[in-house]
């Protein structure tokens, strides 16, 4: 359990004297090669002057096309961490280097201490192949030594409570209880009252892409540190606020009730804590006829870049990436085609994106047809997986009614709200195809069941083009990267603002 003794007392403020919005650079046209964002973040480290210790807090793999990896490597390189490279194929599937290094040293004075902490969240820890496919094979020899797990059930501390006023506006009265702000134990160490007598103050960098998201309305941000470094009563809370204000509700709006909690902590507890800065990427597919200038393998292009400490920073990357990972569609797709590459989604846990992202654009009793060639489980952790299996995506009326007689689902109110998140409350159908669940297994929580060879071949992926396509049984609509946007019918989502 979190650590209940460690409230924010100091209100020591940060000598840093830039700007709260140190960078705003994007539009809908922008293509940031690589030689520009390295350059972007040179610039903005060297104003912040030399540090001896650095905490970066990046995503997991899951978001895996945030460039965050790139991002990560880049810093790291910057204070000579690992060696730096003219160029580099961080952030593609394979991971390796593809020149030698340069002879700059990368020991001796003035190199600090960086160490690495993804925001797993609820997730899995990330594998040491993660790891070198996501940030580079330098950072991967030295993943004993910089990276961190985040361990949401043990390793947090308490640093101060939400009122509940703001939870009961979010969810309609319905919980009437504080939000707790938990932080993993490294992120508070670097609180500024902590290194007062030291000469260079602790740089914490929190990493990630704004993207439009189930549980927040728009990803990242404050997210980062109090879900994506929190801890087991804060996330159940947080999400399970998220499900009952309505997913459906949330999606697509940077400005919510449950946002409203995470910022009030933000300004109360952390605000003046930490010196920390947010570094956010929007990040969208290629457009027809398009090419990137950055070095990447997956058609996407980084569109925009903000650094700063405040919510500022979040709103105008929030506005861009509405723009770019926001598709309104002019009628209602009756049967959608997802891919869920093998490589990011493992679980139904974060495979789901493929139904949260299309739910508002899904026609009445239509067809969600999702290929998983690599999910083999429910839930990221065993607690979790075992719940999903024993109680299923069932709607909301019926997983409400569960929490209400089974103290296991009260105890885990963040599995609550996947199980509802992932229901299509019987307005459209969901058929599976895993690569790793039996029929039975599928079957048994909700969703029907199809073979993935089979379907696979009637809807080969690497053929297929993202939008709308048509076969002997008319159009579809296929998606690629479920992750990277979300797609809605203008009329249902107007009426799920309201």
């Amino acid at each position: 359990m979190a650590d209940r003794n460690e409230k924010a007392k100091s209100t020591t403020k940060t000598t840093t004297t830039l700007p709260s919005l140190y960078l705003a650079e994007g539009s809908e046209s922008s293509d940031i090669s690589d030689a520009q964002l390295r350059d972007f973040l040179s610039k903005f480290l060297d104003s912040l002057g030399e540090r001896d210790e650095i905490l970066i807090l990046p995503p997991d793999f899951s978001r895996f096309h945030s460039q965050a990896g790139k991002i990560t490597k880049f810093i790291c390189e910057h204070y000579k961490c690992i060696p730096t490279k003219e160029e580099d194929n961080v952030g593609t599937k394979d991971g390796n280097s593809q020149i030698e290094t340069n002879a700059e040293t990368t020991t001796g004075v003035g190199v600090p201490n960086i160490e690495i902490l993804p925001a797993l969240g609820t997730h899995a820890p990330m594998t040491v192949d993660e790891i070198r496919k996501m940030f580079g094979e330098e950072l991967a020899q030295k993943s004993a030594e910089c990276f961190f797990v985040h361990d949401w059930r043990n390793d947090v501390v308490t640093i101060g409570e939400v009122p509940n006023e703001l939870v009961l506006k979010a969810t309609y009265n319905a919980v009437d209880r504080t939000w707790p702000v938990q932080l993993n134990k490294m992120v508070w160490a670097k609180r500024l009252a902590n290194n007062n007598n030291k000469p260079r103050r602790p740089l914490v960098l929190s990493i990630g892409q704004v993207v439009p998201h189930e549980v927040m309305g728009m990803s990242n941000f404050n997210k980062n540190l109090f879900v994506g470094t929190g801890g087991v009563e804060a996330i159940n809370l947080s999400h399970f606020i998220g499900a009952v204000h309505g997913m459906e509700r949330m999606m697509g709006r940077k400005d919510n009730p449950l946002r409203d909690i995470l910022n009030h902590a933000s300004q109360h507890f952390l605000q003046n804590e930490l010196d920390l800065w947010y570094i956010l990427t929007v990040v969208s597919p290629l457009k027809e006829g398009e090419s990137s200038s950055s070095n990447n393998d997956d058609n996407l292009c980084l569109r925009g870049l903000y650094i700063g400490r405040d919510v500022e920073c979040y709103s105008q990357a929030c506005d861009l990436s509405l723009k770019v990972n926001f598709t309104v569609m002019d009628k209602p797709i009756s049967r959608c085609v997802v891919y869920l590459d093998p490589h990011e989604f493992h679980s139904t846990w974060l495979g789901n994106k493929a139904i949260y992202r299309t739910r508002m654009a899904m026609a009445d009793q239509g067809r969600l047809i999702i290929l998983a060639p690599g999910v083999k489980r429910f839930g990221e952790d065993d607690q979790v997986d075992k719940l999903i299996r024993k109680y299923g995506y069932k709607g909301t009326p019926i997983t409400m009614q569960q929490m209400k007689d089974h103290v296991e689902l009260q105890d885990n109110l963040s599995a609550v709200a996947h199980l509802i998140h992932g229901s299509s409350e019987g307005r459209f159908h969901i058929t599976y195809c895993p690569g790793h669940l039996t029929r039975d297994e599928i079957i048994s929580v909700g969703f029907d069941y199809d073979d993935l060879d089979q379907v696979s071949q009637r809807y080969n992926v690497a053929t297929l083009q993202d939008g709308w396509n048509t076969d002997e049984k008319g159009e579809f609509y296929f998606i690629s990267k479920p992750a990277l946007g979300l797609w809605a019918v203008e009329s249902r989502f107007q009426e799920d603002t309201v």
